[in-house]
């Protein structure tokens, strides 16, 4: 049977180990690295001679931080990394039109669940809309597409701040992943006709050398 010292020794220890086990869960791995781009992807050959990434418009880039990775980032990578003109004249302009990704603090819950909890729950949200307009040697615009996707995610109530910043990465990655393909698909759908697939750059011909007889005939040394 435990005597007396025992156990004021066993009470003594319960609040070290419960400070080493809140230290271990804020002492989690870091976060892995942000993506290195999106070239591995199959690129979308334009039959453009440029492409043309503007400026967003004032209001299209709300990002509420912490945020590991920023939306409006990522989508001008996505088009640096797989749009290539491939043609001889005119341009596509590549437009951010929606960079949204925001927190939302849900409700605390109420009673000793609610305070035994720590920090509330929050609702994440990412939404990406992008344009890419086809502009003509003159300087017309004769075609555009849109592509638009949404996510949200929900954090529990009690996260830590790395699960919390973990979350908040996860939705963006997946958040590029879902717009990569609905990119991909809008461009083959509406600009078809604006599309090399299968074709790579090509060197210009060589100028031919002219060619001038001697007068009278006489062959060349």
């Amino acid at each position: 049977m435990p005597t007396r010292r025992h156990l004021l020794k066993a009470s003594l220890a319960l609040p070290l180990v419960a400070a080493a086990c809140a230290t271990t869960e804020d002492s989690l791995p870091p976060l892995r690295p942000l993506v290195t781009g999106y070239r591995h992807l199959t690129p979308l050959r334009l039959n453009v001679l440029e492409i043309e990434q503007a400026e967003p418009l004032p209001g299209t880039v709300q990002v509420i931080l912490p945020a590991p990775m920023r939306p409006d980032v990522e989508l001008r990578r996505m088009a640096e990394h797989r749009l290539v003109p491939i043609g001889t004249t005119g341009k596509a302009r590549f437009l951010i039109t929606n960079a949204r990704f925001a927190r939302q603090p849900l409700a605390a819950q109420g009673g000793l669940s609610g305070f035994l909890a720590g920090e509330p729950g929050e609702r994440l949200a990412c939404e990406l809309a992008c344009r890419v307009e086809i502009i003509s040697g003159e300087g017309n615009r004769v075609a555009f597409v849109e592509a638009q996707v949404q996510r949200q995610q929900s954090v529990a109530d009690g996260a830590t701040a790395s699960t919390r910043l973990q979350a908040a990465e996860d939705l963006v990655r997946q958040s590029m992943d879902d717009m990569n393909v609905e990119f991909e698909f809008q461009l083959r759908r509406t600009l078809r006709a604006w599309l090399a697939e299968g074709l790579t750059p090509t060197a210009p011909a060589p100028v031919p050398v002219e060619r001038e007889d001697l007068p009278g005939g006489a062959p060349s040394p």
